[in-house]
């Protein structure tokens, strides 16, 4: 899955990110393109809601989906 996320400028959001996701789903493959704006999530079990939620509770703010 592939979330489109603003607010992320830095390696310090790619981390905070890649933390929120892997905090719920420790299996979740997460690779942040920040010129994209793009979190993409391969493998593990997170739901596209949690995803999102974690996104949101990390402090950057969810945009939509990229497929």
């Amino acid at each position: 899955m592939k979330l489109i996320v603003d607010n992320m400028t830095c390696q310090h959001c790619v981390k905070a990110i890649t933390k929120a996701i892997n905090d719920i789903d420790p299996k979740a493959k997460v690779t942040v393109d920040l010129a994209k704006h793009e979190v993409d999530i391969e493998g593990g079990s997170i739901s596209q809601e949690s995803a999102i939620a974690a996104v949101n509770e990390a402090g950057y703010e969810f945009v939509g989906i990229s497929y």
